[in-house]
């Protein structure tokens, strides 16, 4: 059995081909994310709490440390819900939270992405995410598909 890939950030390959999408107007980032049954902190040891916490207490500390800085993009957290099983889908597959986040514009995701109080946090989602998933939508209008 081989281990699994886990997807954690951006290539700069998926963030060149993201920027290459030329995606106009608002956009809305579908998360898919697998959390860890205890949050690791070695990477960011500064951030780690006194005792050990779940993967979702440390998703739920990189949440309340980024919707001010989302908020003040032109950002907002539309959408969390708990996840699961598929019905359609891998059956060995789950995912145990579902966030979408809207944002004016490619430019000011990217601009809230790289903001240095912002990024001082990300430790948390570090710690609390086993896998995710990071899709870009962009909406149809909906005379589009009527």
């Amino acid at each position: 059995m081989t281990a699994s890939i886990r997807h954690l950030a951006p290539t700069q390959q998926a963030g060149r081909d993201f920027i290459m999408r030329g995606l106009t107007g608002e956009i809305v980032m579908l998360n898919l994310l697998r959390l860890r049954r205890l949050a690791d902190y070695s990477a960011n040891p500064e951030l780690a709490p006194a005792a050990p916490i779940s993967g979702a207490e440390a998703f739920e500390r990189y949440i309340r440390h980024t919707l001010p800085f989302l908020r003040d993009s032109g950002g907002e957290l539309q959408f969390l819900a708990q996840g699961g099983s598929w019905l359609i889908g891998p059956e060995s597959e789950r995912w145990d939270l579902v966030m979408l986040v809207r944002q004016r514009s490619t430019q000011s995701f990217l601009a809230f992405a790289q903001q240095e109080a912002y990024l001082a946090g990300i430790g948390h989602r570090t710690a609390a995410i086993e896998d995710s998933r990071l899709l870009p939508l962009s909406e149809l209008p909906l005379e589009r598909v009527t």
